[in-house]
């Protein structure tokens, strides 16, 4: 590891039925751990950004979450709002449909519309592997890294899908140096989150992030900065 291992996740809660209590435990618990970021979703970045203001913990937000399916129009417009809102970083979802059809350039032009419209800020383009073939997950990778992505993510956690090592060395694979990987679904435990750092992965998207490192810290790894 290049770093702490608090510094490897993004404190996530992306649940539907979320409260407005429950964002800012989550806010509260990656403030504590000194987390990378709180993932949440669009209606409660700026709740998030207001609650971690002067904190070091970014905020962090999905865009045309989770299918995504919608319009690059509206995706940008979406990411536009978010960083009004108080967003530093995006993490949006390509077009899978399109990838699938062998539209190169609209998945191209999709990731690129929301990098412009982020304007500088950090932009996570989950590929959703639980519905690509190998060499689909290294196409979308590189397109992501074409569009001028910072990151590209295995998944969303809204089915089946779950993170890999096997995965992230497919990602890391298919990138220039520049661009990292995420992980994401499915870490449970500190045992999975090293496999996955070990595999090339720079970010872990887990609700598990508390339980990861006192895990860690119980073991006699190292857990925070």
């Amino acid at each position: 590891m290049d770093k702490p291992l608090n510094q490897y996740i993004d404190h996530t809660n992306l649940k539907p039925a979320a409260t407005a209590a429950d964002i800012d435990k989550l806010c509260d618990e990656a403030r504590r751990w000194g987390f990378a970021s709180v993932c949440v979703q669009p209606c409660r970045v700026r709740q998030a950004s207001e609650r971690l203001a002067g904190s070091g913990v970014r905020v962090c937000t999905v865009i045309g979450f989770p299918l995504g399916a919608n319009t690059a129009a509206v995706k940008a417009s979406e990411t536009r709002q978010a960083v009004a809102d108080g967003a530093e970083e995006v993490d949006m979802v390509i077009n899978i449909g399109a990838l699938k059809d062998g539209g190169d350039d609209l998945v191209r032009d999709d990731i690129r519309g929301v990098v412009a419209a982020a304007d500088g800020r950090l932009v996570k383009v989950i590929i959703e592997t639980f519905y690509l073939s190998d060499e689909e997950k290294a196409r979308a990778a590189r397109l992501a890294a074409e569009a001028g992505a910072d990151f590209v993510k295995t998944c969303t956690g809204f089915n089946a899908g779950v993170a890999t090592a096997a995965d992230v060395k497919i990602l890391k694979a298919a990138v220039p140096e520049r661009v990292k990987v995420k992980a994401s679904a499915g870490i449970r435990g500190y045992t999975a989150a090293m496999e996955l750092i070990a595999a090339g992965a720079d970010r872990l998207g887990t609700s598990s992030g508390v339980a990861i490192v006192e895990e860690a810290h119980s073991s006699g790894g190292e857990s925070r900065s």
